[in-house]
Formats: C-alpha cells, structure tokens, sequence
C-alpha cells in the first residue's frame, strides 16, 4: 500500500507524519519552532525549521521501519517571506505573516493604479499579512539584503526547494503572491513598479502536480531509496480544509490551531466580489470554489489565557474549561474581544488589540476564561456571516485542531452558531488533508470525496442549545458594536506608542 511523508510546519511546531493510503498513521515526530516578538515584529528562521525538518522526517522514518516512500509533500503556513541567497542560504530572519511592519508598504501598495488592475483580477485586497509589501519592506529597509536575494519564498516553496532544488509552490499558496488562477500569472505590471524581478518568485504548479523527486543526498541522510515523489500540495489552512472532510455544499470546517481557519466549499459558479470580507480560492481539479479566511489566533487565546491566569495549575486545561462551566452565557456580561496581534480574516484590522469590556469588581478568572471561550465561538460566527454575505448558506460545521479538544468551546461554538458541529477523530486535519492532496497527485485517489472516505471520520456530533443561542445573539451584538466603538481609538494607541517608544523589546518564545 503506498505511505507518504507530511512535513507539516505551523507556528509553533514542526511535524512529519507518514500516512499509509487508507488513513492509517503509521508515525509522527515533532518538534518546537521558536519565534521573535515585539508589538510590531513576528520573526522565526528558515534554518531551524531545515535542520529539524531533517531531524523530524529522519525519526519518523525510522520509528515506521521503512525504506520506502511513494511521495513526501509539504504543508506550512502561508504568507511568510523567506529571502533566499543565490546559494539557497536564508539572508535574514522570516517576516512571519502575523508580522506588521509592512503596514505602510501595504497602504503605499494599495493606491498604486496598477494594484488595482491586479485586485480587479483577484478581488484580493492589500494587506501587512500578504507578501508583495513585505518584499516592498525589505527593499526600502534591508536594501542589502533586497540586492542579495535571488529568491523570495513562502515556506512552502522554501521546503519543497530544499526537498527537490527547485524553487516551486501551488497556485493558491502563490495566490498570496497576488498570482491570478484565471490567467496562470504573477501581476508582472505591478511587480515592474515595485522593483521586483518576476523571476525572483516561485514557479507556480497545480495542487498534485510532481515538483520533482527527493534529493540524492537528502534520501541517503534520511535512509531511504527508490524514487520518492515530491508533491506539491499547499498550505496549511487549505490542506486542513480538505483534511476535514467538507466536500458536501453547506459544510464547513473550523481547524483551530494556533489560528483559526474558517472555510466552506462550493461547486455553484459564483464570485464573491472585490468588497468580500474573506477569500475565494479555485480547485480546479474538481471545480470547486473554497470560500472563508483565516484569522491571527484561535486556539492561542487558549494558550495565552492559560499563561496569564493557570501558570500554576499541573493540568491546566482541565481547570481552564471546568472552571468556564461554572460561570453562564455572557460571562456575567464581560466582553473579550480577542484581537492580540491584530486581526486578519473577516475585519482586516492590523492595529486591532485584545479588550476585555465590562470587567467589574465581582469578575474572576473563571469569567474572564468563559470570556475568551466565548470569542472562539463569535470568531467562527464572524467568519460565517461574511461567507453568507457572499450568497453561501452553511449547514454544518466541522471541527479539528488542538482547541477542537476542549468539549466546552466546542459547545458554545455550537450554541452561538446555532448549527449542529461535528467533531472529528483526528484533530491534525492539516496533515492528513496533504496526504490526500498527495495521494491525488499520485494517482492513488481520483476525488477529494474519494480520499475524504478513507482519511476522515467524526467522532462525535454536538447540538445547539436553541435557547442559548438566542441569548448569544444579545452577547454577540455587544461584541460587534464594541468593536465598532473602539475601531478608531486603534489608531491613537499606535500614536501614542509611536510617542512613547524607545527601542520596543523583542522576546522569544514558542507560540
């Protein structure tokens, strides 16, 4: 039966996991990624994710007992801009994609007459988070290393190029690149103007396509032999979509990582306009459109509530979510609005921050936890209403990732949308949707559907409480208009840090 290596990479880890072709895991290794933080600046390295790429894929391998691969893919995260020597060396730290320096470059980006003939093409608006204004960053900031780089990678394309040696990634994680599906091109009018050589940026493929095969040197370290297909299948917030199961209309998928990616399929022709508040990305192999977003954190409100208030606690999920239990909907009318590094999808707001509205004196950590509980539940409303403005009607939604975990959040985003929510066996849909965009790629399946059958399986299906939903809408309209009130004070605080600021301190940390 075949088997195929997923290198899956995330914010805060590096995963390999070898999946047999009926779902079946047969091993996984991982290992942590460190990140540089300050109020601007999310910063990793390219050369630690290669080195324990290397250590990760070498331990699965051997933990499986095999000799053989039929293919090796790659997921990571989207959106994050690697500057490659012409050697193929890193020449400076990775401007992850919630990094925001470039939010001049994006603004300076979006007036230009030739952004526009491009967004026209991609109804793909201009943001900090896209990869054009970093470039753009890096020219006006780093003019040397600009100069120096002969590449400039998403984390896809840099792995898969130290896989196979070429420079490749899929057409929807170019996308980010502002490269139009329609007609197969990179904005070369825009790319003029901004100085930037069209050949400096990835070739594009189609999702499955053979990149190439597995490097001589690369199979003798890691002990393996025979030809091994690398595949390009694409970046984590689709492969997660697939690897959710949500191939019927109606269905939608909610994988909350370290972010939240919130999509939904569609096989109606359709656009969604150049005002949409979320993305539409085309797979063509079955004429589908995938329409939603992905924010800055979902499952990390969890993590930083977790290392605010249970530092101290030995099982501190436990606590977390038994404690939120005991507090009613509306955490005693505390609102947290959790934007704590800005906010992408569907509000587009990078100078948007975290609040807590209506903390009283009576308020403990148990209400301030069911607060933030409550937000992963109208981050996900947030994401389907934008996707029903768009004409799409969402019937159900799927849940997976490390917060698909916690029972309680997994209620209330059930109560809050008001649509039945299934939870799914296997949370790391991530790597399982690559393996079934690899397995395509190699003939193996013919259909999404086809692979869906054999990889995905839902553990457990969880009602709405009609009642508490219907109180949910009070606590959400709430929470809209106390985003709206303070949408223009965002502004004055990043005035008023501008005044205050020294050199602002940059901490490292896992994510």
């Amino acid at each position: 039966m075949k088997t195929v290596l997923v290198l899956n990479m995330g914010m805060k880890s590096i995963r390999s996991i070898i999946f047999r072709a009926d779902g079946q895991k047969l091993s996984q290794a991982a290992l942590p990624l460190t990140s540089a933080i300050n109020d601007m600046r999310v910063e990793q390295d390219a050369s630690e994710w290669w080195e324990k790429a290397l250590v990760v894929m070498g331990k699965s391998i051997r933990e499986a007992g095999i000799k053989q691969l039929d293919a090796i893919t790659v997921t990571a995260s989207a959106s994050c801009l690697v500057c490659l020597d012409e050697e193929g060396q890193p020449l400076a730290p990775v401007m992850m994609v919630s990094d925001k320096r470039a939010q001049a470059e994006a603004e300076a980006i979006s007036r230009m007459p030739e952004f526009a003939e491009a967004r026209e093409k991609t109804h793909l608006s201009m943001s900090s988070s896209l990869l054009l204004p970093k470039i753009l960053w890096v020219k006006r900031q780093a003019e040397a290393i600009f100069g120096k780089t002969t590449y400039f990678l998403t984390p896809n394309a840099f792995l898969l190029y130290r896989l196979c040696g070429k420079p490749v990634t899929d057409c929807l994680d170019a996308g980010k690149f502002h490269y139009d599906q329609t007609t197969k091109k990179y904005p070369q009018k825009l790319l003029q103007s901004l100085g930037i050589r069209l050949d400096s940026l990835p070739e594009v493929v189609a999702i499955g396509d053979v990149a190439g095969d597995l490097l001589e040197d690369i199979k003798n370290r890691l002990g393996i032999g025979g030809k091994i297909n690398v595949v390009a299948s694409s970046y984590d917030a689709i492969c997660s979509f697939f690897g959710s199961g949500a191939v019927e209309e109606g269905e939608a998928s909610d994988v909350s990582g370290t972010v939240t990616v919130f999509r939904t399929i569609s096989y109606k022709s359709g656009n969604l306009g150049i005002e949409s508040k979320v993305y539409e990305s085309l797979y063509e192999a079955e004429n589908a459109r995938i329409v939603g977003g992905s924010n800055n954190l979902g499952g990390g409100l969890i993590e930083w509530a977790k290392q605010c208030y249970y530092q101290n606690e030995p099982y501190p999920y436990e606590v977390m979510e038994k404690e939120a239990a005991e507090v009613d909907v509306g955490a005693k009318g505390l609102i947290f609005l959790p934007y704590l590094l800005g906010e992408r999808a569907p509000i587009w707001n990078d100078d948007a921050r975290g609040v807590f509205f209506g903390l009283e004196r009576m308020h403990t950590r148990k209400d301030m936890t069911r607060a933030v509980f409550e937000s992963a539940g109208f981050i996900d409303m947030d994401m389907k209403n934008a996707i029903e403005e768009a004409g799409i009607k969402i019937k159900q939604v799927r849940l997976s990732g490390g917060l698909a975990r916690l029972n309680l959040v997994s209620q209330i985003k059930a109560d809050i949308l008001g649509v039945d929510v299934l939870v799914l066996s296997e949370f790391e849909t991530t790597s399982t949707g690559a393996a079934m965009l690899a397995l395509i790629g190699i003939d193996y399946f013919h259909s999404i559907q086809e692979a869906a059958e054999n990889f995905v399986r839902v553990r457990m299906i969880i009602k709405p409480d009609m009642e508490n939903h219907r109180k949910y809408q009070h606590v959400y309209n709430l929470y809209k208009s106390t985003y709206e009130v303070l949408q223009p004070l965002y502004k004055k605080r990043i005035q008023m840090l501008e005044a205050l600021r020294t050199d602002r301190e940059v901490y490292i940390e896992n994510l």
